[in-house]
């Protein structure tokens, strides 16, 4: 899947949160930007975060 397709069905997903959680997602992105590469692998730390914390995420989304 290309980056322009990764960030479509991002965007479709997103459509779908409400304000607050948009916001709480985009303080937790810039934070993951923010850090080192060498203290974390951001796709593990994501995939993690999503599968711990799906229930989590779903109310947020509301």
């Amino acid at each position: 899947m290309s980056k322009e397709e990764i960030k479509f069905e991002i965007s479709k997903v997103l459509d779908h949160f409400s304000d607050k959680a948009l916001a709480e997602l985009l303080t937790f992105l810039k934070d993951l930007d923010n850090q080192n590469d060498n203290d974390f692998s951001i796709s593990s730390s994501i995939k993690q975060i999503l599968l711990e914390d799906k229930e989590l995420l779903a109310k947020l989304a509301q």
